[in-house]
């Protein structure tokens, strides 16, 4: 997944705002009660937050990279 197609409501999110949904996604999905497809979608949501979360920290590294460089 490219980062164009994150939405703009997760692009928009911290790393911290990040990292609770997750929690609360992943909390969500070890529920024996879920059904299938409320489960896809929360998982699909998943793999977003996580593909931003990455882009966040690629950024970051870049960013220190460049700082020593100089």
């Amino acid at each position: 997944m490219k980062i164009e197609n994150i939405p703009a409501d997760i692009k928009s999110k911290s790393l911290k705002e990040a990292k609770e949904e997750i929690d609360e996604i992943l909390s969500k999905l070890e529920n024996q009660d879920t059904n299938l497809a409320d489960s896809i979608g929360d998982y699909q949501r998943l793999i977003q937050l996580n593909k931003h979360i990455d882009g966040l920290f690629r950024e970051k590294f870049k960013e220190i990279s460049e700082k020593n460089k100089s």
